[in-house]
């Protein structure tokens, strides 16, 4: 069980420094100015391939080490709510940020 949850987590890091390897001038360039229309749905892309990557790791986590999967229409939400609290299988994943929620 551990090896495999390793190397999932393994391959999702991989993709997601792969995008951000990928990404890098445009959001070097977004620093120093404004990003135009496209390069802002590119942004947004990355965004939500860099988000899915992190679920991905989170739904991995929460399936291999038996814990319930969220099942409500916000699920995502609870999905990252749980990774900042340690269950009977787990430490906390997540550190919580103070004033969001």
């Amino acid at each position: 069980m551990w090896d495999e949850l390793r190397e999932r987590v393994a391959l999702e890091r991989r993709q997601i420094h792969r995008l951000l390897r990928v990404h890098r001038a445009l959001l070097e360039k977004c620093v120093a100015s404004a990003p135009d229309g496209i390069e802002l749905s590119a942004l947004a892309a990355m965004l939500h391939s860099f988000y899915t990557g992190l679920e991905n790791i989170f739904k991995r986590v929460t399936l291999e080490l038996g814990d319930p999967m969220p099942g409500s229409e916000s699920w995502h939400k609870e999905l990252l709510d749980s990774m900042t609290e340690a269950t009977g299988n787990r430490d906390a994943v997540l550190s919580p940020i103070c004033g969001v929620g």
